[in-house]
């Protein structure tokens, strides 16, 4: 099982903060959970439609979208940040 976390405004759009999902094998890189996210119902597919918005961290380190999951625990997705 995978711990899968949404912030901000991916969590309004996702409407939970978070999934526990068993990921297919074929589930090998941070976009591949997106798409495979998407995938499961309308708000995970509004959510990642335009991955240019989103930001993703595995084991609470910064990731690409080409990153592994492999032997992940957790994948967070987060809109870009700024500060001011």
């Amino acid at each position: 099982m995978m711990r899968v976390l949404y912030f901000a405004r991916v969590r309004q759009i996702v409407g939970r903060g978070e999934d526990q999902i068993e990921i297919p094998d074929s589930v090998a890189t941070v976009g591949d959970l997106a798409d495979f996210l998407a995938k499961g119902d309308a708000g995970c597919a509004a959510a990642f439609a335009d991955r240019r918005t989103l930001k993703a961290a595995v084991d609470k380190s910064h990731a690409s979208f080409e990153t592994s999951i492999k032997g992940a625990r957790e994948v967070a997705f987060f809109p870009p940040v700024t500060g001011g």
